[in-house]
C-alpha cells in the first residue's frame, strides 16, 4: 500500500490526523518525520508545518515488532520535567511514570490535582503539549508523552465511546447525520474509532483548526 503524508502544526498533531484519517491507532502505522515543524519567530512569522509519511502495517507485523519502548532516563527526564512545571505553577502534587505501548504515562495525584484538568481536559491537554516539546527537545527524539490528573483521559475516554455509539444509533434511526460538539483530535479519534466497524454509518471531521465537529452520517 502506498504511503500517505499528514502534516500538522506539530509532529503530534500530524500523528493525531493520520491516526484519525485512517481511523487506525498509532502503533499500527510506520511513521517517517519528513518536516518536524516550526513555530517561526514569535510562534506568527515563518513558521513550517510538521510533515510525516505513514505506511500501514499489518497486525502481524505490528505485533512481531512490539512498541518501541521508552528507557528509563527517558521516563526520568519526562516524570522531573512535569515535576519542575508544577512547581511553577505551583501546586502540591506527586508524578508518577510509566511506559505503555511505547508511549510514557505522567500521572498527577494530589488534592488539587483536579484544577489542572480544566474545561474537558483543555488545561491537562496545554500542560501536556509543553511536556512533550520540552521532553523532545531534551532527549532528541520523538516520544509521545500522556500526562493525566485523576484518571481524567480513562474516563474521558469511556465517556465519548459512550456517547459515539449513542449518536451512532441516533443517526442511524432518524436517517440522517447528527455532530458531536467541538472536540480535539485525541477525542475525534476515540469517536472514529468507536463507530469504525459499524457497517452503517460513515464518519467524518468537520470544521477548520484544531478543534473540529464528529459528523456521523448514515449509509443508505
Amino acid at each position: 500500500m502506498s504511503p500517505y503524508e499528514f502534516e500538522g502544526k506539530t509532529t503530534n498533531e500530524a500523528i493525531e490526523a493520520a491516526c484519525e484519517g485512517l481511523k487506525v491507532s498509532e502503533d499500527k502505522m510506520s511513521i517517517e518525520i519528513l518536516e518536524p515543524g516550526s513555530a517561526g519567530i514569535f510562534g506568527l512569522v515563518g513558521g513550517r508545518k510538521a510533515r510525516i509519511k505513514v505506511s500501514l502495517i499489518s497486525e502481524e507485523r505490528a505485533e512481531e515488532a512490539g512498541p518501541e519502548k521508552p528507557d528509563e532516563n527517558d521516563l526520568t527526564v519526562a516524570k522531573e520535567t512535569l515535576e519542575k512545571l508544577l512547581g511553577l505553577i505551583p501546586i502540591e502534587a506527586t508524578v508518577t511514570s510509566a511506559q505503555q505501548n511505547g508511549k510514557i504515562t505522567l500521572s498527577i495525584e494530589g488534592d488539587s490535582s483536579g484544577l489542572l484538568i480544566g474545561r474537558r481536559g483543555r488545561t491537562l491537554d496545554a500542560l501536556q503539549y509543553i511536556v512533550n516539546k520540552i521532553v523532545n527537545k531534551a532527549l532528541e527524539k520523538h516520544l509521545q508523552v500522556i500526562v493525566d490528573s485523576e484518571s481524567y483521559r480513562q474516563r474521558r475516554s469511556e465517556t465519548l465511546t459512550e456517547m459515539a455509539m449513542k449518536m451512532g444509533e441516533k443517526a442511524k434511526k432518524m436517517k440522517k447525520p447528527v455532530s458531536t460538539n467541538l472536540l480535539n483530535p485525541h477525542d475525534r479519534r476515540i469517536v472514529h474509532l468507536t463507530l469504525r466497524d459499524d457497517k452503517e454509518v460513515d464518519t467524518r471531521s468537520r470544521g477548520e483548526g484544531i478543534l473540529k465537529k464528529v459528523v456521523i452520517i448514515p449509509k443508505r
